[in-house]
This record gives structure tokens, C-alpha cells and sequence, in this order.
């Protein structure tokens, strides 16, 4: 069985929708992070070497950061559907976009989060508003960041959209609305948000 190290209002929060589409097996194991606020400390249960989440256990194996866990959990459960395999055509872009995620959209949302505007080119930052022309593009094609394709990828975007949009990180458009509703509308995402919440 998968354990989860979850910690709730967190990123890991995104992480039981994932499990919950994919349809695994899991316990999720509550444990204290470090906040923004400046509430709460580095757990010893937690085995992600910052004490951030989130963090899996698998039969021994530790995965963290949600672009790893993503791609490892949807390899691991390819039935679902939600993680294009290795021969797929959409495997590159599922790659791709897993890695734009973590290295380029949340860097830029957090460098604009903390006023920092670092120089264009510099160790691969972009402003926010170039994160959402491309974003923008690609969802003007296809109902999801795949095209037709529902993916893990959508969890993590999706989510992040749900928690930004309308505020000053992220502006609200019908396009981004409906994305965001066709995300977070999915029987998964509500099977997840009432073990958040519960």
C-alpha cells in the first residue's frame, strides 16, 4: 500500500486526487511542515530530506515532489490512463509538461509572489504572463493540457489554477474558469477533497 505524507491546505493536497483517479491503494499519513506563517516544523515521520510535501512511500521506495510522484504513480498505474506510457505519442508532451511545471510555472508564480523579477535568460526564469501566453495557446486547442487527454498533469495545473486564479498571481478568464471547473469537477477531486477536509 502507498503512504502518503500529506499535510492539509498543502500541495499534497493534490496528491490524494491523483491517488483517488488513479484508483490505488493508500493511506495518507498526516505530518507537520514548516508554513509560510512561520507556524510549524520539519517532521521526523516525514522522509522528504527538507520536510516539505508531498512525499510517497511505495514498498520501501521514498518518492518526492509531485512531478516525480506523478510520473512514478502513473507508470505504476497505467490502467488508469491518466499518464501516457513509454510508445505513447503523448509521452513526450506528458513528460515536457511535468517538467514545465516544476521548473519553469511554479518558479515564475513564486519569483512574482516575492517580487523578484530576476533578468530574462537568467538559469532559465520567465515572466508569469510568458508562462500564460503558452498556457493559453494550449488550452485554445484541447479541452486539457494534452489535448483530449485528461492527465496528472492537469492534476497539478489544475489545482494550482483553482488556488491562484483571480488573485494577484493569476487572472481570471473564461478560459482558465473552465478549465479549472473541468479539473477540479472530476468525481476524483471530490472523492479528495472530502479526505482533506475529513
Amino acid at each position: 500500500m502507498i503512504t502518503l505524507f500529506h499535510a492539509p491546505r498543502s500541495r499534497s493536497s493534490r496528491m490524494i486526487f491523483l491517488l483517488e483517479e488513479l484508483g490505488a491503494r493508500y493511506r495518507i499519513k498526516t505530518v507537520d511542515i514548516r508554513r509560510g506563517n512561520g507556524t510549524g516544523a520539519a517532521d521526523s515521520a516525514n522522509p522528504h530530506p527538507h520536510g516539505k510535501v508531498p512525499a510517497i512511500e511505495d514498498d520501501g521506495t521514498v518518492v518526492f515532489e509531485s512531478a516525480a510522484i506523478a510520473c512514478y504513480l502513473t507508470d505504476k498505474f497505467p490502467d488508469a490512463g491518466i499518464g501516457p506510457v513509454v510508445g505513447s505519442p503523448l509521452r513526450g508532451a506528458y513528460l515536457t509538461w511535468l517538467a514545465y511545471y516544476a521548473g519553469v510555472m511554479e518558479p515564475a508564480w513564486v519569483g512574482k509572489f516575492m517580487g523578484l523579477t530576476p533578468p530574462r535568460g537568467t538559469a532559465g526564469w520567465v515572466d508569469p504572463d510568458e508562462v500564460m501566453v503558452y498556457v493559453n495557446h494550449t488550452l485554445e486547442r484541447g479541452p486539457y493540457l494534452l489535448g483530449e487527454s485528461f492527465s496528472a498533469v492537469d492534476i497539478l495545473v489544475g489545482t494550482t489554477f483553482a488556488l491562484f486564479m483571480g488573485g494577484p498571481l493569476l487572472g481570471r478568464t473564461a478560459l482558465l474558469e473552465d478549465y479549472v471547473q473541468r479539473v477540479t469537477s472530476r468525481p476524483a477531486c471530490v472523492r479528495a477533497q472530502a479526505r482533506e477536509n475529513g
